[in-house]
């Protein structure tokens, strides 16, 4: 699995033109599923991605977590992480993409594993495979990327 973490002040999902789910202060993950993941990645990034100390504590330093800062965090599906990066010419394969299924099962896997490791409440997503619209204000910039 492939997470693109980004420290956000706000963000929020539209589909098909309405808003979705959205999210304060806290984090967006974009998550790719690659062939060969399991539940075990799942739950190990998800417990990463938990503890991750990148906000700022009172000293400007990045000590605290999305935990410390009862912070929200969105996820979205996006299996264009999973390319060859274009290695064969200028338009991406996305072979390394899991199929459709089992990487629906998977990212639930991870909201699910966020959850326990978090807040229920605290957990927004998208919808796995839709055409959506993705909004954000992103705190720093920071953007952290982390495999499992």
């Amino acid at each position: 699995m492939i997470a693109v973490i980004q420290r956000v002040l706000e963000s929020s999902v539209n589909i098909d033109g309405s808003v979705y789910s959205k999210t304060g202060r806290g984090l967006l993950v974009l998550l790719g599923v690659k062939k060969g993941d399991t539940e075990a990645n799942a739950d190990k990034l998800a417990q990463k991605i938990s503890d991750l100390r990148i906000f700022e504590d009172e000293k400007g330093l990045m000590n605290l977590s999305i935990k410390n800062i009862s912070g929200e965090i969105m996820v979205i599906s996006q299996f264009t992480l999973c390319t060859d990066n274009g290695k064969s010419g200028n338009r991406p394969s996305f072979i390394f993409a899991e199929e459709p299924e089992k990487a629906n099962l998977l990212y639930e896997r991870f909201v699910s594993s966020l959850k326990d490791n978090y807040s229920s409440e605290k957990i927004k997503n998208g919808v796995f495979a839709a055409e959506m619209k993705v909004a954000l204000v992103n705190d720093g910039p920071v953007t952290i990327i982390l495999e499992k």
